[in-house]
């Protein structure tokens, strides 16, 4: 059995990209950064941010293009792909991206609306809600949360 799935929520770092192949197909590149956050087993808090490529095609370029700026908060799901080339100084390069099949866009600034577009569908599902930081959750080296959570107290 194989699977290739990927799950990230992140930041855009930059804005989108959309460009149109020959055919006249949209197709859109971005990066999002994704952090973690961790304490040391002297307490000290720490913090590592990963870089990770997306292409998103069609209708999903589309509106990403269109509702999505650097700093957005944007989920993807999707599958790795690795594509190798040939550079214009003959080179052969190769690069890891990830190939989006579901996104959900986050709360924008100025505006609490979401929207959520899965498998080349339009827009739809605008819900109401209030404007927030993604919450942070510190473990220590045992996996407990520093709010004294045990994990031996949970029931499954």
């Amino acid at each position: 059995m194989n699977l290739n799935k990927v799950f990230i929520i992140g930041r855009l770092t930059a804005d989108p990209e959309l460009r149109t192949t020959p055919s006249g197909d949209h197709v859109v590149s971005f990066s999002i950064a994704t952090n973690r956050y961790w304490r040391t087993k002297e307490g000290e808090k720490k913090e590592s941010t990963e870089f990770h490529n997306v292409v998103a095609w069609g209708r999903q370029a589309e509106v990403v293009n269109q509702f999505s700026k650097k700093g957005s908060i944007i989920m993807i799901e999707g599958r790795l792909q690795t594509r190798a080339w040939e550079g214009k100084d003959g080179q052969s390069r190769r690069t890891t991206e990830i190939v989006a099949e579901s996104i959900q866009l986050g709360p924008r600034a100025g505006d609490v609306g979401a929207s959520f577009v899965k498998d080349e569908s339009s827009v739809g599902g605008e819900e109401q809600k209030h404007v927030e930081d993604i919450p942070v959750i510190d473990l220590d080296e045992s996996g407990a949360a520093s709010e004294g959570i045990n994990p031996e107290d949970l029931p499954f």
